[in-house]
């Protein structure tokens, strides 16, 4: 779905679009466009980055 998810690398700060309320996340993994986040308030969730385009926090 982006390009960005492309760039996610471990240990990259990153927000769920849909999910706000989430809080901040930190990319554990980027495997063939299958993001691992560990997500303050949600815990670790597996997102599709063909359906989902996660937003980098350089600034958290």
């Amino acid at each position: 779905m982006s390009d960005l998810n492309a760039i996610l690398a471990p240990g990259m700060l990153v927000r769920h679009p849909g999910h706000p309320d989430w809080g901040l996340g930190q990319v554990q993994s980027n495997i063939d466009g299958k993001i691992t986040v560990n997500f303050r308030e949600a815990g670790k969730v597996v997102i599709d980055g063909a359906r989902i385009a996660l937003v980098p926090v350089f600034d958290p």
